[in-house]
């Protein structure tokens, strides 16, 4: 992404993603038990282990995120300074 000299890089946007995880696994969790509770035909019965997948996966994410985000922020000034190449400008 080139830079342009006017313009100052902003910066990331803090974030909380494992309570984005967290908010995505209860949904599925919910479905889930709402799923359990009306009963669903016997050809409809994969809809529940989509649910418990989900469930499972956004699981996995809440205790996998703050993990990459100890790894990023420790790579963050070696990644600081690597710096793309400079690129003469698209005509």
């Amino acid at each position: 992404m080139p830079t342009h000299p006017g313009r100052p890089q902003p910066e990331p946007l803090k974030t909380n993603d494992v309570l984005v995880a967290a908010g995505g696994t209860a949904v599925w969790l919910i479905a889930l038990v709402v799923l359990l509770l009306v009963g669903l035909p016997s050809d409809q019965r994969w809809w529940l282990w989509v649910c418990l997948t989900g469930a499972i996966i956004g699981a996995f994410a809440c205790l996998y995120i703050p993990r990459l985000q100890r790894k990023r922020d420790q790579e963050g000034p070696a990644r600081a300074e690597e710096t793309e190449p400079d690129l003469p400008p698209i005509s």
